[in-house]
């Protein structure tokens, strides 16, 4: 193992597929990661002739390149986005079908009340690049509230309110339609914190009773799809998707 040549051991780790930088980061901190029989240690850097373990599991460093896939998901509601989760709800990873290579890192989460479309990918730096605040990825939401809200409301919610963790604010709100007691919304925003539609909606004073993502980036949730179903995505639509990232 050599510190001066190679690449950092997350970065390396995540493009040959075997998790996302975080989780590999995770497992450095934790001993589990050996190079050529030595524990590892963050920032520690490897190259493909190394030789890397988890939990004493040799791993291959050979990137996956063409290889990488890129899956979109219909989130139902009632599904949690984790590996496994305590209180034995089902998870978004059990429906999907076996990667071809590596394992399925989700992009991003979503709450278990939010539907839509979730991405899944082999590459690890992929995801790394989707989930940086810096690539400031679009996302779209189509989202019920209870209320009519007024334009000076809405406008608020463009302004921008205050959260417990920071201003946040949408990019565009428009309107969908209203029935009854409840005013549907079409809304954009280019951040990925913890509930962040639901908790913008929920500062100016109006509860949100259905959510759904409808677009991450360029990707859209195909009209006519349901929960629960998958589509691999073709290396156009992944080439597009990776345009609009970080390095």
């Amino acid at each position: 193992m050599n510190s001066e040549v190679g690449e950092r051991l997350q970065k390396l780790l995540a493009g040959a597929g075997h998790g996302s930088r975080r989780t590999v980061e995770e497992w450095i901190r934790a001993g589990r990661v050996t190079v050529n029989g030595k524990v590892a240690e963050l920032g520690v850097r490897a190259s493909a002739r190394d030789e890397v373990r988890v939990d004493g599991r040799l791993l291959p460093l050979v990137s996956a390149g063409q290889l990488h896939e890129l899956l979109l998901y219909h989130k139902p509601v009632g599904e949690v986005t984790t590996r496994h989760d305590p209180e034995d709800r089902p998870t978004v990873f059990e429906r999907l079908p076996p990667p071809k290579q590596g394992r399925w890192i989700v992009v991003g989460r979503l709450d278990v009340h939010t539907s839509g479309l979730l991405l899944f990918t082999t590459d690890g730096e992929l995801a790394h690049r989707l989930m940086h605040p810096s690539s400031e990825v679009q996302r779209e939401y189509l989202v019920r509230v209870r209320g009519l809200p007024d334009e000076a409301v809405l406008q608020r919610l463009l302004s921008g309110v205050d959260l417990e963790d920071g201003p946040a604010r949408f990019d565009r709100i428009e309107r969908e339609s209203a029935s009854g007691s409840h005013g549907w919304f079409r809304v954009t925003l280019h951040e990925g914190r913890n509930r962040e539609v639901r908790r913008l909606w929920a500062a100016v004073g109006y509860e949100v009773s259905r959510l759904m993502r409808i677009r991450f980036g360029s990707i859209e949730l195909p009209r006519g799809s349901q929960p629960g179903s998958w589509q691999n995505l073709d290396a156009a639509t992944i080439a597009r998707l990776t345009a609009v990232t970080v390095s």
